[in-house]
């Protein structure tokens, strides 16, 4: 079985990274190491990833490194440049896995043919989960490449998104170039696009749960048109920093 590393960009993510942590010491088997690459984070995060690291030293192999510059391209690159594992998972710090996430992934990757895998993101909170925009985001996995890359959708492109917990072969994704560091969003996707040269992204039929606080800051509607209007500009070619301003974080 293949080593697995996981790597967690944070900023001000002191809220929702314990849990995620935590998780990570149910994994059987476990990751290889986990690496939390911080941004410069103003809240506890560092904290919480130090006592996490610290409690649970026998069955998670952590680390913490600040990244110079903030800006998820530039922290998962960083992190996948300390990674020693033979493939890398990138995890956000709001978004939940399964305990057999480490043999899930080997199986995936175990068929050639396969470049780079991710889950099905079912978005929650703490009482709700949002179907609608869960299956919208199912879907656009395959609808997004086959409207704007048909070419590539039938050689196996699909587009995956950071909350689908993206993994692929340490060799290929630096093959690629990495993350592009100049994107301030849409990275994944431009991942996608870059990996589809070196075989198929594949969608596993499993879930992984991700927070829904941005819907819940923006509300169901907006945040769908949001994600249209983003989706269609860079399909067609628009500079991701100028689409960065429709899509501001939320903590």
């Amino acid at each position: 079985m293949s080593q697995v590393s996981i790597i967690i960009p944070t900023l001000n993510e002191a809220t929702n990274l314990g849990r995620t942590l935590r998780q990570l010491t149910l994994l059987n088997p476990p990751a290889s190491e986990v690496i939390v690459v911080d941004g410069g984070s103003q809240d506890q995060t560092v904290t919480v990833a130090k006592q996490i690291f610290e409690s649970f030293n026998q069955t998670l192999n952590g680390q913490i490194l600040s990244s110079q510059q903030p800006g998820r391209s530039i922290q998962m690159n960083y992190g996948a440049l300390a990674a020693t594992g033979d493939i890398l998972c990138f995890l956000h710090a709001d978004t939940w896995i399964p305990d057999d996430l480490i043999t899930v992934i080997n199986k995936t990757l175990a068929e050639p043919s396969v470049a780079c895998g991710g889950f099905i993101s079912l978005m929650s909170g703490s009482q709700t989960t949002r179907w609608g925009i869960s299956l919208h985001n199912y879907l656009k996995t395959y609808y997004a490449p086959l409207l704007f890359k048909p070419h590539l959708f039938f050689r196996g492109l699909r587009l995956l998104f950071g909350d689908q917990v993206m993994f692929c072969r340490r060799i290929d994704f630096w093959d690629c170039g990495g993350f592009d560091e100049s994107l301030p969003i849409m990275e994944d996707g431009d991942l996608c696009l870059k990996l589809v040269k070196k075989g198929r992204i594949y969608l596993v039929n499993r879930i992984v749960h991700s927070s829904d606080r941005r819907v819940a800051k923006w509300g169901s509607f907006k945040a769908t048109a949001i994600y249209l209007y983003i989706g269609f500009l860079w399909g067609i070619g628009v500079d991701a920093n100028y689409l960065k301003q429709f899509y501001q974080d939320i903590r």
